[in-house]
């Protein structure tokens, strides 16, 4: 049903963009692109920095004593981040494979498994005090408050439903789950598989028991998204329109959370863009040129994502042939 939702989502997302490239105009666009030329490419450069500090985050989601290698742990955000952006698999695809590939590099399942799960909930949770931050820039540079009382209230709503989650997470979540349908699996092992489920349970209660670890693995996780923000700006700058930090961190913070909201639309196709250029306006960007920032930031996907992909692949063929021997 997921996979099923993700497809159509992917679907009305490129239509969205179409529109939207095809509204403003395809050679507007491509001439804004094409002025910066090969300088466009220092944007994945920039970005990268985030990338470091979700690993740093994820790192303090592991047993004290059982913290994988910072290269490991690179690898598989990398190619899991990879996943979550380029296939259609509603940004749950890719924590999978991280906690697969750490499996495959010989760390233990439970301790890939719980941590990717509590690490999913820090990326959730971030999210808040990040679209605070926007709203509050929101309000400051413009007088839409209408706009930021009902981001505002997403978020809102958003942390009720986290701290439900983490509630569901500290009862045993998995483990319930695996008993449920247990009852309905008579496959053999599956004993096996309720036990490790429990497992994994017992110690997401010992993750979230380190409350300074959570803290700073939260606190990680949001300055990476902060430090998102110099892709943007210096997206502006390079396509010939500079704006000012306090812009730029506006402009990062509330089109994230509004691709974020609508993440069963792989890569947040289309949305992304919308959201520039309603909000780009609210800072007297054109829609063109919006549409252009949004477009420039896209290219690294094609510079970090696409080859996380393909390694991933080759991962994956690498174990599928060393088991078939």
């Amino acid at each position: 049903m997921i996979r099923i939702a993700s497809y159509i989502g992917l679907l009305v997302g490129l239509l969205i963009l179409l529109w939207l490239v095809t509204w403003q105009g395809v050679d507007e666009i491509f001439m804004l692109l094409s002025q910066s030329g090969f300088s466009l490419l220092l944007l994945p450069i920039v970005w990268f920095p985030s990338l470091v500090a979700a690993v740093i985050s994820w790192h303090y989601l592991f047993p004290t004593k059982r913290i994988p290698a910072f290269k490991k742990l690179f690898l598989s955000l990398w190619m899991g981040r990879a996943i979550n952006t380029l296939l259609p698999v509603a940004s749950i695809g890719g924590e999978i494979a991280k906690a697969r590939l750490l499996i495959l590099w010989g760390h233990p399942g439970v301790d890939a498994s719980a941590s990717v799960l509590v690490d999913k909930t820090v990326q959730a949770l971030a999210l808040v005090p990040w679209a605070i931050i926007g709203t509050s820039l929101l309000v400051y540079l413009t007088v839409d408050n209408e706009l930021a009382k009902l981001i505002m209230l997403g978020t809102f709503l958003l942390g009720l439903g986290i701290v439900g989650f983490i509630k569901l997470q500290q009862v045993g979540m998995i483990g319930f789950i695996a008993r449920i349908i247990g009852k309905f699996n008579t496959t053999d092992g599956w004993s096996r598989i309720s036990n490790n489920a429990s497992d994994v349970d017992v110690l997401v209660k010992e993750i979230y028991s380190e409350k300074q670890n959570f803290i700073i693995s939260v606190f990680w996780r949001t300055l990476g998204l902060i430090l998102q923000t110099s892709e943007v700006w210096l997206a502006c700058y390079l396509l010939g329109h500079p704006i000012g930090i306090v812009e730029a961190l506006m402009l990062k913070s509330l089109t994230s959370i509004i691709t974020d909201i609508a993440f069963v639309i792989p890569n947040g196709y289309g949305v992304q863009e919308g959201g520039y250029v309603m909000l780009g306006a609210f800072i007297g960007l054109s829609p063109e040129f919006s549409l252009a920032i949004s477009l420039a930031t896209r290219i690294r996907e094609l510079i970090v994502d696409l080859p996380g992909l393909l390694y991933w692949q080759h991962v994956e063929a690498k174990y599928l042939f060393k088991k078939t021997d």
